[in-house]
């Protein structure tokens, strides 16, 4: 006779994977020691059994809810839900529910939500987002997950230097320069900027590799309009606005995320400059509606949803001596926002 879903045993799982007790364990927790092979065919045998894990027991056994804390800074941008997609995707994998925090860029509000979601227990914390140029902000969130890490909980972040823990880091640096050499070997001279706050430092770094490649054609970012604003498709509407408006009008705009870019090819269009014609666009990321824009957004490709994946991989291994890092790498794909300056 076939047993129930709640007459399922982890030995049944087991028996039927052809594995031991312990290897379907480590298995289905995703902890180390289990080859890729045999954990994908124990976790594809508790799938067809329909087995579920106690979560009373888990608890009980590990100190620790099965609950992935994910906190990012807006889960309206594409950016952050293509991170939480991927995270979202390999949880389900490992018997883990996500809970979605949403900071708002407010390094108040992170804090909060980090000594929140550690003494809900959840057993693992992703942060996910820029860091602050502020040394003592990053100290207070790097405080918080150390003290829940001491507890038994795992930490990942992505998009962040200085917190020290695992980390996956976006290639922010060289996709800057990627993109300003793009616009340069198009004959490109008089470019603005359309940047996120100051205090991030992923727009620290951006415009750093940005002016990296400005400097081998002997220019400087300090002589080229830079428009700050909110790191949204409502900030970049704005800041393009103000550029238009304050400034000679340029042949390029750099945009340092496609949320901004569709800001700014939307202030574009209300004044009615023609992309790329009169004016190029390029931004960064490579979300999913950049190819379907119109026109298509030439951009710096990230790996969101796997950098998602990475992150909540590397925090589900027992914790290493040292953080663990991994960097991204990017591609530029360029499409059809740019062209060469008539």
């Amino acid at each position: 006779m076939s047993r129930s879903r709640s007459q399922l045993r982890l030995i049944d799982v087991a028996e039927q994977a052809g594995v031991s007790l312990a290897t379907a364990s480590r298995a289905l927790a995703g902890r180390e020691g289990v080859s890729e092979a045999v954990a994908d065919r124990v976790r594809q045998v508790s799938r067809d059994l329909g087995y579920v894990a106690n979560p009373h027991a888990r608890q009980l056994a590990g100190g620790a809810t099965s609950t992935v804390g994910l906190i990012v800074h807006q889960i309206d941008d594409l950016y952050f839900s293509e991170i939480a997609s991927g995270m979202i995707q390999l949880a389900g994998e490992r018997g883990l529910m996500v809970q979605i925090c949403h900071s708002g860029r407010d390094p108040d509000a992170e804090l909060a939500q980090i000594r929140h979601l550690s003494a809900q227990r959840v057993g693992v914390i992703i942060v996910a987002g820029s860091g602050y140029t502020d040394p003592g902000t990053e100290a207070m969130a790097r405080a918080a997950l150390l003290a829940f890490q001491e507890r038994g909980g795992r930490v990942a972040v992505i998009g962040r230097h200085a917190l020290n823990v695992d980390a996956v880091l976006p290639d922010n640096r060289d996709g800057g320069r990627a993109i300003t050499e793009h616009l340069l070997a198009l004959g490109h001279r008089r470019i603005a900027v359309v940047a996120g706050p100051e205090e991030l430092t992923t727009v620290a770094d951006r415009l750093a590799g940005a002016a990296e490649a400005l400097a081998v054609h002997g220019l400087s970012l300090d002589r080229l309009p830079v428009a700050y604003a909110d790191f949204t498709c409502p900030g970049g509407r704005e800041a393009a606005a103000r550029i238009l408006r304050e400034r000679s009008t340029p042949t390029a705009i750099i945009a340092l995320n496609d949320a901004m870019a569709i800001g700014v090819l939307s202030a574009l269009r209300a004044q009615r400059v023609r992309v790329p014609d009169e004016i190029s666009v390029v931004g960064f990321n490579d979300v999913s509606i950049a190819q379907d824009l119109a026109p298509s957004l030439t951009t710096v490709r990230l790996p969101l949803a796997e950098m998602g994946r990475q992150a909540l991989a590397m925090a589900l291994k027992p914790r290493s001596a040292r953080p663990r890092k991994r960097a991204t790498g990017h591609h530029l794909i360029v499409r059809d926002s740019t062209a060469s300056v008539s």
